[in-house]
């Protein structure tokens, strides 16, 4: 949800049970305002809230020239000073996979992970114990980064991929209609591409490279249960919410330029999805 207007668009995902307070909007307004200048970002976008044991993260995230490869996380605990998340590399998503549970609350808090090593085969084999220290801020980075690639969505259209292969805001870009805002195969994980390089040269033969250079959400596995879409009546908005991460509500505005997502949850995939459905 990009910060400019926050006090205003927030509201579109009031009826998904995400509210933020007048003194938190008041000071999300201005530190998000503050926290581009300084660090010289095109646009802020207020990604959400993970609820945690002893104190909520508050999360903003910051892009450069390229809306989707230079993207900068940050988190915040009284909405006024922000810090920088490492980078969630594959060794730290990795480390981090042993972690359960909730977030405390607390980025200076490590979790001691005990990792038993086999050593040797057969009845010479032995067992070693080693001990390590994961840093809830890394957690965290990783959890934002799992999120991001699984559950962020855009509208079709919305974004465009430049020849050179930069993705920009399509400013052209109008809304979609009625019709089109109620079917799932016109939302896109905003993401590098993983099912479309699996398309065969038929089917790619319909598609705008411009445009339809990301996945579509209707093909998430399981199909039909990934996704709850939902328009709110009287008002004609158009209201997502993911199933595989409870708390992620994705809305869009027919016939204009007004969408964006935002996350408010403890930072818990629903791993038992397959199973309910």
């Amino acid at each position: 949800m990009e910060a400019e207007g926050l006090h205003l668009n927030i509201d579109y995902v009031g009826s998904c049970g995400i509210l933020l307070s007048t003194e938190q909007k008041a000071a999300l307004q201005s530190s998000l305002v503050i926290l581009r200048n300084h660090y010289k970002f095109n646009r802020v976008f207020f990604w959400g809230k993970i609820l945690g044991i002893k104190g909520d993260y508050f999360i903003a995230q910051g892009t450069g020239s390229d809306e989707m490869a230079d993207k900068k996380t940050l988190y915040s605990i009284d909405c006024v000073t922000w810090g920088l998340l490492p980078q969630a590399t594959q060794a730290i998503r990795e480390q981090c996979s042993v972690v359960k549970g909730r977030f405390l609350g607390d980025p200076s808090h490590e979790y001691e992970h005990v990792e038993i090593k086999r050593i040797g085969e057969g009845e010479d084999a032995t067992e070693e114990e080693s001990n390590i220290m994961i840093k809830e801020e890394d957690r965290l980075a990783s959890v934002i980064a799992h999120i991001d690639e699984e559950v962020a969505i855009v509208p079709r259209g919305s974004y465009v991929k430049t020849p050179h292969g930069t993705v920009l805001k399509n400013r052209s870009f109008e809304g979609l209609s009625v019709t089109e805002s109620g079917k799932l195969h016109n939302y896109f994980h905003f993401r590098e591409p993983v099912r479309l390089n699996e398309k065969s040269l038929l089917e790619k033969a319909d598609l705008d490279k411009s445009i339809d250079f990301l996945d579509p959400i209707s093909e998430d596995i399981p199909r039909g249960g990934s996704w709850s879409l939902k328009f709110e009546r009287g008002s004609g908005l158009v209201c997502i919410m993911s199933t595989l991460w409870p708390g992620l509500s994705f809305y869009h505005v027919p016939h204009s330029q007004k969408f964006g997502y935002v996350y408010f949850g403890t930072g818990e995939k629903n791993k038992d999805l397959p199973f309910l459905l």
